[in-house]
């Protein structure tokens, strides 16, 4: 039982580094030289959640050193993020991570929008909501709703 309980036991050590690390970074610089943006989606996705892991792990330290099965659990949960059959790094975010933030960033904005905008700002990009927050601060609803009536009218000639 030597040599194959030490692997055992240290089950953690010879494959988390693999698993949590090596894996993911081929594959973002994969993701990041591929043309589609769903890869990028989920490599990033996948470094935000491990950052969020390391995080609590880091804060709790002396706690988690009492629990000498959280190494094993850390790893088992990095492999069900990482893994593309499992896409749980997806599922967290979407369920979850994205979920926070949005209700975050809808109450960031100074300007109160007509329930019609709510429902469109909530469907943008966090990106592209900032930018349509930022443009209404500066120049005033009347300035956006000019915008939407020109490109309402651009819309329909096509």
């Amino acid at each position: 039982m030597g040599f194959i309980g030490a692997m055992a036991r240290n089950l953690d050590t010879i494959i988390g580094p693999g698993v949590m690390l090596l894996y993911p970074l081929y594959s973002s610089i994969r993701a990041i030289e591929s043309p589609s943006t769903f890869d990028d989606q989920q490599w990033l996705t996948y470094w935000v959640l491990y950052s969020f892991v390391t995080l609590f792990e880091l804060s709790t330290y002396r706690i988690l050193y009492w629990f000498p099965i959280w190494p094993y659990l850390k790893l088992l949960f990095c492999a069900w993020l990482v893994l593309p059959m499992f896409n749980g790094a997806a599922y967290i975010y979407g369920n979850y991570v994205r979920q926070y933030f949005k209700n975050i960033a809808s109450y960031g904005g100074n300007y109160n929008y007509p329930e019609e905008y709510k429902e469109v700002l909530h469907m943008m990009t966090f990106d592209a909501r900032k930018a349509v927050e930022s443009y209404i601060n500066r120049y005033g609803p009347e300035a956006f709703e000019r915008v939407i009536r020109v490109a309402e009218k651009e819309a329909k000639k096509h």
